[in-house]
């Protein structure tokens, strides 16, 4: 027996079939080829067409059921993960009024700080556990503020992965874990928020129906079968945003356990059973895949958005001849701490570690009779490798303790320098796997059908591949390096 998970991302769309009965993926594709575009129609601002997402999940499915390895007919049920806080805006034709507004578009930051501020900071964190924000509920008050025709016309909005469920099934429908990323959950009452939607004058009849993340949610239409061949009526049984599924893709389900990743932005994600808010938001709790009214499991999140694009850029702009393995050996040339060379990776956005600061991307203390490329490559690593120590102090006082990490060896983590970085600088071991995203929400789809009937099959074929421990001989070296770094941090938001 086969299953499908589908990955929305902002940079690539991927699909992966796992087989059920080995636990071995036997196909994925992803599109396009280089990332995707994301438009920028004034700073700050970051859009995509949903359409766009869709035509390349038709590219990926094409592409994997077209070799005959894997046949359409084979697939036994589905699972989707998304970027996460996305606003997504149909008609009533179900079409898309506007480009989607992804969660890295800092636009609403004032408008949910407005909204903090009126429905008051305790009623917010104690119901919603989060400020209102630059979330997706945020967002579509700004559409309501500033495109009133848009917003007239909205019949339903969703959030990526639940436009992707639409695409297949023609259902609109969101998850409960869904609507807690949109801050739109009421953790006190359990239901929908409705003290935020009336704020912002959502009409409650544009919230689709939520039920949870792992679990039979809808079924294809006739017209996913014609165009890829998956049996009408197949169940799509998970759906999850891309960072409560990287957790679940770990294994990471209960409380104490810690995922991470490092793509575009980096992200470190611990489960909680305490409902135990950050009074800054500078880190967020949503429910995560797994929570249920008798064991409470919340998510965590720590999002940093200038990590794996700061090392993109700098590889593009400084070695575009190099590979990335060619990159992190020429890192490995320089010591621990770059010779005083600092990188501040906060060039994508506003951060909610910061309180929503946007302070740019930074690199300081460059001796151009010293330093070459090799030390502004490995200082931004160790940047990024800081952040994700400044973000896990702020994790420590909601309680949640990184001592180990468990990331898919991708992305930022393929990086042997990064990693030692990281595990050192953070004090924590570092376990890699042999998932994805797209994997994960595939294992997710069993388990939400019954083919995987409990937590220890679903993950019996998951694959230790390393194991990364702090390094005694960089510590000293990075604990100075990261005290100079965070001053400079401190200098830039006092600015």
């Amino acid at each position: 027996m086969k299953t499908l998970g589908i990955d929305i991302g902002s940079s690539s769309v991927k699909a992966a079939v796992l087989d059920t009965d080995t636990g071995e993926c036997v196909g994925s594709y992803t599109s396009p080829a280089t990332e995707l575009p994301i438009d920028a129609p004034a700073p700050g601002w970051a859009e995509q067409r949903p359409e766009m997402w869709w035509e390349h999940v038709s590219v990926c499915l094409r592409e994997l059921f077209g070799g005959g390895s894997v046949k359409p007919q084979e697939i036994a049920a589905i699972g989707i993960t998304y970027q996460m806080h996305g606003l997504v805006c149909l008609d009533e034709q179900g079409e898309p009024l506007r480009p989607s507004v992804i969660w890295c578009d800092s636009r609403a930051v004032e408008i949910g700080a407005e909204a903090f501020a009126t429905l008051g900071e305790t009623e917010c964190l104690d119901r919603v556990l989060n400020s209102p924000g630059n979330f997706t509920a945020s967002k579509l008050a700004w559409v309501k503020r500033n495109e009133p025709e848009v917003f007239a016309r909205i019949r339903k909005f969703m959030l990526p992965g639940d436009y992707i469920l639409y695409k297949l099934s023609g259902k609109m429908s969101t998850t409960e874990s869904g609507l807690s990323e949109q801050i739109l959950w009421d953790f006190r009452e359990g239901g929908v928020a409705g003290f935020v939607a009336d704020y912002y004058g959502i009409d409650r009849e544009t919230i689709p129906d939520a039920g949870p993340s792992i679990g039979i949610q809808a079924h294809t239409d006739r017209t996913t079968e014609t165009l890829f061949g998956i049996r009408e009526g197949t169940p799509i049984s998970y759906r999850a945003g891309d960072q409560p599924n990287n957790a679940f893709s770990l294994n990471v389900l209960d409380p104490g356990e810690i995922a991470a990743t490092g793509g575009t932005s980096g992200v470190v994600y611990g489960v909680t059973d305490r409902r135990r808010p950050d009074p800054l938001s500078r880190v967020n709790t949503f429910l995560h895949v797994n929570h249920r009214p008798d064991a409470s499991r919340y998510g965590v999140l720590l999002c940093i958005n200038g990590t794996g694009i700061l090392n993109a850029w700098m590889k593009r702009m400084v070695a575009p001849e190099l590979s990335y393995d060619e990159v992190n050996r020429l890192c490995e040339s320089v010591p621990a701490g770059s010779e005083g060379v600092v990188m501040l990776p906060f060039g994508n956005g506003a951060e909610r570690m910061l309180c929503n600061a946007y302070t740019g991307a930074a690199m300081l203390n460059v001796d151009l009779n010293r330093h070459s490329r090799a030390h502004v490559l490995r200082a931004a690593q160790e940047g990024i490798a800081f952040a994700f120590r400044y973000g896990m102090d702020i994790m420590r006082e909601t309680g949640i303790h990184p001592h180990l990490i468990r990331a898919g060896k991708a992305n930022l983590f393929l990086s042997p320098l990064f990693r030692k970085t990281l595990a050192t600088i953070a004090d924590a071991k570092i376990e890699l796997y042999n998932t994805d995203g797209a994997l994960g929400a595939a294992r997710g789809a069993a388990l939400g059908a019954g083919i995987y009937k409990d937590r220890a099959e679903t993950f019996a074929s998951l694959t230790k591949l390393e194991e990364v421990l702090p390094d005694a001989g960089m510590k000293v070296a990075l604990d100075e390096a990261y005290a100079a770094w965070k001053a400079e941090l401190n200098r830039k938001l006092k600015n």
